[in-house]
């Protein structure tokens, strides 16, 4: 995380959808004294414990969060389309609403940064053991991406939450264990892989939103 602020500098963005991982990420780089941006995707969908997390967190650190929202008119549009479930009918559906909601929004975010941070950890799923610690995203104009926790396990994280006290998401207790859109998102069963419960009547091998491609490590 320090390597990362040290060499892209202070518009590095740390993309939070405070999850645990994104908040201990944002923690970390607080630690580091370098400066960097927190930039978050308002989808109109998120769930209120989602937003309470995101007050703490801004009150803690004292960092601004950069709040991006889906372009009103083709949200507009896209509704009066198609609804606002389509994204159960198919595939092709439920990409296209994240899409709009998710991937356009995110690209304004990192229009103008050198390099991006994420809190994703190897072990969260098929579509991300191979995913590196530091690679090259194509999906967003072309930048340096950074994924320093892939390596984390469930101990580390927890153990740096509770030694610093990070703020959690209320849902975590109610069986949550991957938290995105309300609308996709489920409390997982016993057993379950920690996201299934993200598009949950999906192909498992499908379970990404398209802010994180599946890439072969090189």
């Amino acid at each position: 995380v320090a390597w990362a602020l040290e060499t892209f500098g202070a518009k590095t963005a740390i993309a939070c959808s405070f999850s645990l991982e994104d908040v201990a990420l944002v923690h970390l780089a607080s630690q580091t004294g370098h400066p960097f941006r927190i930039v978050a995707l308002d989808t109109g969908r998120l769930h209120v414990e989602t937003l309470q997390v995101a007050d703490r967190l801004k009150e803690r650190y004292e960092v601004p969060i950069e709040w991006y929202v889906p372009n009103q008119k083709e949200l507009e549009s896209f509704v009066s389309d198609v609804g606002s479930f389509s994204f159960r009918t198919s595939l092709e559906e439920r990409k296209r609403c994240c899409q709009v909601r998710k991937i356009q929004p995110l690209r304004r975010a990192l229009a103008d940064s050198p390099a991006w941070m994420t809190g994703l950890r190897r072990d969260q799923g098929q579509t991300r053991t191979l995913l590196p610690v530091v690679g090259w995203d194509e999906t967003f104009g072309g930048l340096v991406k950074i994924n320093p926790l892939v390596e984390w396990s469930d101990e580390l994280l927890t153990t740096l939450a509770q030694e610093q006290n990070l703020p959690q998401n209320a849902l975590y207790e109610d069986g949550f264990s991957s938290i995105g859109c309300a609308p996709c998102t489920r409390p997982t069963k016993p057993g379950e892989h920690p996201r299934a419960g993200r598009w949950w009547w999906e192909d498992p091998t499908h379970s990404e939103c398209g802010l994180h491609p599946s890439r072969r490590r090189t």
